[in-house]
């Protein structure tokens, strides 16, 4: 299957953590682009709402792109750094800030649509809770669904991709893990709504992807968008692909390939120390990589799950890692 790959632009940027305010100086958009488009197999580009793409200069932005010969893959809402979400955005208990999330999410609608993309990657990280007894989990989830259903009703050709997190920003995160994602994508009646999965934060959430992906499947096929990056599965340290989980990323592209994604795989990476250009380059290596792996063994390893034997399938991998 042919891959196509991505990269979401703030990965090129500043890189700053609660003890650093800045890792980096911090380049502009055009000069992010610029970086992002060298980087060898790059065809995709993913914005984030306000940052780098408003209603504004989606227009300029389209043209911008176009030149460079790549296309807008999704737009981000900030529902995460904007400071007015801090306890929350669709699942807020202040009505006034569950409105403005949703109108910032449509006026994120409409700039995708002028750069002809047709998927929002929604990621509410500030939308969960911190300690027991703080939250009341009915209601707020009850808001979080509400607000989706209501963007994928108004805008039924936009494709609506809920990329779940355990826990960071927040202590837990509403959407949390395939599961509960699923659940909340089937219960707003919209087959728009869907899962991007996020590698690293499946790995720590505790997933095996390869499960995920089928899950996603099973309830309809939900599974809409790929975020990769790796870690040591304690943190999302949005590492270099393969860096840590390197059977289970042969294991995930076998699966994808089984369950029918052909979407763009997006790199989705935090280099704090590293040069970035560089790091999201020898992730997409990585994945070339395995997929030369997976496209030798494709048959072995269907025979493999067809007859499992955990010491043939040691011996199998030991003999495509060596």
């Amino acid at each position: 299957m042919t891959r196509k790959y991505s990269v979401i632009l703030g990965n090129l940027g500043n890189t700053c953590d609660r003890f650093c305010s800045s890792y980096k100086d911090n380049p502009s958009t055009q000069e992010m682009l610029a970086a992002a488009v060298k980087i060898p197999h790059v065809q995709g580009i993913e914005l984030v709402g306000t940052w780098d793409v408003t209603p504004e200069n989606a227009k300029e932005m389209h043209n911008v792109l176009d030149g460079h010969g790549v296309q807008c893959v999704s737009v981000i809402p900030d529902l995460f750094a904007d400071r007015l979400y801090w306890k929350g955005s669709y699942s807020s208990t202040d009505a006034t800030v569950r409105q403005k999330a949703i109108d910032d999410t449509r006026a994120m609608c409409e700039a995708a649509s002028v750069l002809n993309c047709d998927l929002l990657n929604i990621w509410p990280g500030q939308d969960g809770y911190d300690y027991l007894l703080a939250a009341d989990y009915e209601k707020q989830r009850e808001w979080l669904c509400e607000a989706i259903q209501t963007l994928a009703t108004e805008y039924p050709a936009m494709r609506f991709a809920l990329e779940y997190k355990p826990k960071e920003p927040r202590t837990h995160s509403y959407l949390a893990r395939m599961a509960d994602t699923l659940l909340l994508a089937q219960e707003t009646g919209c087959d728009n709504v869907g899962v991007t999965i996020d590698t690293g934060h499946a790995f720590n959430a505790g997933e095996v992807v390869g499960e995920s992906i089928v899950l996603a499947k099973r309830a309809g096929n939900r599974l809409m968008h790929m975020h990769f990056n790796d870690n040591h599965a304690a943190w999302d340290d949005d590492m270099i692909v393969g860096s840590v989980h390197t059977v289970c990323y042969i294991e995930m592209l076998y699966w994808l390939d089984r369950c029918g994604y052909d979407g763009y795989f997006s790199m989705d990476q935090y280099p704090y120390r590293e040069d970035a250009a560089g790091c999201i380059g020898e992730s997409i290596e990585w994945l070339i990589q395995f997929d030369e792996i997976l496209t030798q063994n494709h048959q072995k390893i269907s025979a493999l799950l067809a007859d499992p034997d955990p010491i043939a399938t040691s011996r199998f991998l030991r003999s495509v890692l060596v």
